[in-house]
């Protein structure tokens, strides 16, 4: 998983205000729920240090995402009286949660964009008789996404009418204008619903390899939801899914640690090869919880385990940071990606390992 989304929350340094919250729209009174979640998070804020004008900037886009339908939850990041990034959930956070500290607690989003695999969502209506010989219309919708993200921030959506008449010959141009859909959005799969005759026409005509990607599931397919197309059908085929792109480089990791190549394993390790700038992709076989801390100093390769080694490279001032927030920081500042990948597919030393961009005789082992 890339993480150049989380860019402008370390562009300028902190103390940061990081606040979640629910702002589903799917209850009785919502803005007035939201109002009372916010006002304890608000309280709990002032109780950090968090100023009159942090707590205003982040107040005025609370529940601001009026326009969302359903379950949802809101990420809003403001520091020094600016908002810095403020993101939709696509399920609402476990527990409404506000930090004010020096690094901004960016892990709970980036565990709501995981797995983050792209895809294209397709639906084909068709009422009538299952033959061409017919009058009537067809009705396509198409739409890119990455999963789980796009449930609440939909991508760009497609709407044909086309006459059933010309449909076998039309599928054809559709099949690929799809194909080249597909291709841009690096799309792993193609999740087609809706009528089965009118479906099946289109998929006969579409490109061998976008056809290989096509799954096809059934149950309701409405288009005018407000959030993702085939929602409930996409959360179905992908959960428990890694993207294609994070099992590739899960595969290149496993390779080159069998023969010894850029590749580690354990927190002291991985530690090490980040303040390197060393690491590629970090692995994790689960996010670090709260409990584990790393010594931070101004930039993101000054990463230690111990205050002493932190000290050893002249920081004047170490910090004692949580490590989601500390490991975060350093993956944006080195253009690193983060990959979870589950324990039963591979079981990392301590959890954790890294993916490296090169090894050296000065790599750690």
């Amino acid at each position: 998983m890339r993480l150049s989304f989380l860019e402008p929350l370390y562009a300028e340094p902190g103390p940061f205000a990081s606040v979640y919250l629910d702002t589903s729209r799917d209850v009785e009174h919502p803005e007035r729920a939201i109002a009372l979640r916010w006002q304890r998070l608000r309280d709990r804020l002032t109780r950090q240090g968090a100023d009159r004008a942090l707590l205003k900037v982040v107040e005025e886009v609370v529940g601001a995402d009026t326009e969302v339908p359903g379950m949802h939850g809101q990420a809003i990041f403001a520091a020094h009286g600016a908002l810095v990034l403020d993101g939709e959930l696509p399920r609402p956070p476990a527990h409404d949660s506000a930090r004010y500290g020096t690094l901004p607690d960016a892990m709970p989003l980036v565990t709501q964009h995981i797995p983050e695999i792209p895809y294209l969502a397709v639906t084909v209506h068709y009422g009538g008789l299952p033959t061409a010989e017919t009058h009537g219309w067809v009705t396509l919708d198409a739409e890119t996404g990455t999963w789980p993200a796009s449930n609440v921030t939909p991508g760009e959506r497609l709407h044909l009418r086309v006459a059933v008449a010309t449909w076998h010959h039309t599928a054809v141009r559709l099949g690929h204008q799809l194909d080249e859909w597909a291709r841009r959005a690096h799309a792993d799969a193609v999740v087609m619903g809706g009528d089965k005759w009118a479906s099946n026409v289109l998929i006969r005509r579409l490109p061998h390899a976008l056809r290989d990607r096509v799954v096809r599931v059934g149950g309701p397919t409405a288009t005018d939801t407000g959030r993702a197309l085939l929602e409930p059908q996409l959360n179905t085929v992908f959960h428990g899914h890694m993207a294609a792109h994070d099992r590739a480089l899960v595969n290149i990791f496993i390779g080159r640690h069998a023969l010894h190549g850029a590749a580690t394993e354990g927190v002291s390790a991985t530690v090490s090869a980040l303040q390197r700038g060393q690491v590629a992709a970090l692995l994790l076989n689960h996010p670090l919880g709260s409990s584990l801390r790393l010594w931070a100093g101004p930039q993101p390769t000054l990463l230690t385990l111990t205050e002493e080694e932190l000290i050893s490279f002249g920081v004047r001032a170490p910090r004692e940071e949580r490590a989601d927030e500390a490991l975060v920081r350093t993956l944006v500042g080195t253009s690193a990606e983060l990959v979870v990948v589950p324990d039963s597919e591979l079981r990392l030393d301590e959890g954790v390992g890294a993916l490296l961009r090169y090894a050296d005789p000065g790599t750690p082992s």
